[in-house]
């Protein structure tokens, strides 16, 4: 088995000691049935990102996190590269242009979608006018908006047949925040948009029971994010389809912040996945790498170690820097950064060597501050096949100096 079992936690790669200590403190809390670390883990808030955790009976909204639904789109378009590359520029100004980056932006158009008239948003009316109608509004707003931090509209090639590939990667953003942190509140007592307290990354997680009112209010909760987040991730990938004047012939589209109701070993479970990809077999999935390497299609392999894994594979490459240690420390009355290891020449030069035109992005998202795709990838080599190997050519990201709170 490529995995290593440290204190009941299955860890597939090299153990971070912060994130198996989380893990760790995952796995004693709660119905659980088994914690786990893909190979990219890190840090995350409360669930390690990378981490999975299955319950009996219940669900984390901690552990789901802020970026309900948070997940990948990547669709095959009907182009080559010669069709593209000559053009690339304009193409990547074009998405830059229409495809809306950044924190709390709203869509210039606003996208009318049959999500608006789903009965989960009973949900929010039984908590309050107020509350419903003040998320239902951000929604609107938002549907198809990308945001900042690590989420991208990138434009791939591959390599073994030339083919042109479109893929992005965000969730339900303010939408989702609220009602993560909203039921967070409620969880401990508070008013559903009350202040919370600030955040401890290794605090217990939050539990709710799946027969209870408010676990039940959660999970229709965010499967209602997580069919947001599809639906805005769908909105970009036919805008970016429109600007390059082409179609999908293959789709892939996959959440990796989310929790499923699945069975394993003949018992029903709660699954929780924090930056972690659903590898059932024959399921396809994207996983992304830094802008300076490979992102890949896979697919679940019907294997003991992969149903050892809970049926989870990695999300990306994972980070090795953190955002301040890569960008500096963030003045925000300047908007300006000090102190970061990344300069953004270093960033422009080795995306440039690499091949890709890019928007916008700052150090802390540069190539540096991941590990190498392949890593990862080697360590679940019993757990997914390769399909698809993209090389990216056009990478679009919100601007330098913009921090998203709507957390991977």
């Amino acid at each position: 088995m490529a995995y290593q079992e440290i204190h009941g936690v299955r860890v597939w790669g090299a153990p971070d000691t912060g994130a198996l200590s989380q893990a760790r403190t995952c796995a004693e809390n709660g119905n659980v049935i088994q914690a786990l670390l893909m190979a990219d883990h890190h840090k995350g808030y409360s669930q390690p990102i990378g981490g999975v955790v299955v319950y009996d009976g219940q669900i984390s909204p901690s552990g789901v996190g802020y970026d309900i639904g948070c997940g990948n789109k990547a669709v095959r378009t009907k182009l080559f590269a010669a069709d593209v590359k000559p053009h690339i520029s304009s193409i990547m100004d074009k998405i830059a242009r229409q495809v809306s980056f950044g924190v709390g932006r709203v869509n210039a158009v606003q996208v009318d979608h049959e999500l608006f008239d789903d009965p989960d948003w009973a949900v929010y009316a039984a908590i309050g006018k107020q509350e419903h109608d003040k998320l239902k509004s951000l929604a609107r707003e938002q549907l198809g908006t990308v945001g900042s931090g690590n989420h991208f509209v990138d434009v791939f090639i591959e390599e073994a047949t030339g083919q042109v590939w479109i893929a992005n990667h965000f969730g339900s953003r303010g939408f989702g925040h609220k009602t993560a942190s909203g039921f967070l509140n409620l969880a401990a007592g508070r008013d559903f948009l009350g202040k919370a307290p600030g955040e401890h990354m290794d605090q217990p997680p939050v539990l709710l029971d799946m027969n209870s009112e408010l676990g039940d209010m959660y999970y229709r909760a965010m499967r209602l994010a997580g069919r947001y987040a599809y639906a805005g991730r769908d909105y970009v990938i036919d805008q970016v389809l429109g600007i390059m004047g082409t179609e999908a012939d293959i789709v892939v589209h996959n959440h990796h912040n989310y929790a499923w109701k699945e069975q394993h070993n003949g018992r029903d479970t709660i699954v929780v996945r924090k930056g972690a990809t659903p590898s059932a077999p024959g399921q396809m999935g994207f996983i992304g790498g830094s802008m300076g390497d490979i992102s890949v299609i896979v697919r679940g392999k019907d294997t003991v170690e992969n149903r050892d894994s809970y049926y989870s594979t990695v999300h990306g490459a994972g980070r090795i820097m953190s955002r301040t240690q890569a960008a500096g420390k963030m003045n925000w009355k300047t908007r300006t950064r000090s102190g970061g290891q990344i300069t953004d020449q270093q960033m422009k030069e080795a995306v440039r060597n690499y091949g890709v035109e890019l928007r916008g992005a700052g150090t802390d998202e540069s190539p540096f501050v991941y590990r190498k795709l392949r890593e990862v990838l080697d360590a679940h080599s019993e757990t997914v096949e390769i399909l698809h190997e993209l090389k990216p050519i056009g990478v679009c990201m919100a601007g330098a100096n913009e921090f998203d709170p709507y957390k991977d």
